[in-house]
């Protein structure tokens, strides 16, 4: 019975941890973009502002998720060393394009205006990047997987209603429809890209 007693508080322990270490999607979303806007702050080269976003990525963002999404249902038709391949190819890719977008702002500012829990696995955040006399501001939902509460992800930027990820997968599904479905075409697009 004692046993039972010490398990059932361990187990309440184990919860209250646990929630206290989970991080709401807002937050998250708060928090990495704050960072991503203190390193273009900095007075650095671009290169190493593009070399710490890159860090700043690996970390937030689903890569391998968006990336299989990015593929559409060609994914299904892969075989392990061709999904090995393309994730690979995929991550150098994706983070060269998102890096060196990016590094092109300067200091830019971001509120975090609300959330939508649309299931446990996925909510959306909205947020406004506030406006300049250089440029308007845009309006910036991001959706976030939640399945694991303490690592939540980047899996979408949904700006001004265009979802980054639904026009990436347009973009390659219209190179492999232009070359038969040949998937190698779309490996060497992908390289030829990274290595530019």
């Amino acid at each position: 019975m004692k046993f039972s007693k010490f398990l059932l508080v361990l187990f309440s322990f184990t919860l209250i941890l646990t929630n206290s270490y989970s991080i709401e999607p807002d937050v998250f979303v708060q928090s990495t973009v704050n960072r991503a806007s203190n390193i273009l702050s900095k007075n650095i080269s671009k290169d190493d502002k593009i070399n710490e976003l890159k860090a700043i990525a690996k970390e937030t963002v689903d890569i391998r998720g968006v990336g299989f999404y990015s593929l559409g249902p060609v994914r299904k038709t892969l075989d392990e060393n061709q999904k090995i391949k393309y994730s690979e190819l995929f991550e150098s890719y994706f983070l060269k394009s998102f890096s060196s977008r990016l590094a092109e702002y300067t200091n830019p500012e971001i509120e975090v205006q609300g959330k939508e829990v649309l299931n446990k696995n996925y909510t959306i955040v909205n947020s406004l990047l506030i406006g300049t006399t250089d440029r308007p501001e845009v309006k910036i939902d991001w959706r976030i997987y939640t399945k694991n509460p303490d690592n939540p992800l980047i899996r979408d930027l949904i700006i001004e209603g265009l979802s980054l990820a639904r026009t990436q997968k347009e973009e390659f599904s219209s190179i492999l429809n232009s070359n038969d479905g040949d998937i190698n075409i779309l490996f060497k697009t992908l390289e030829e890209f990274s290595n530019k």
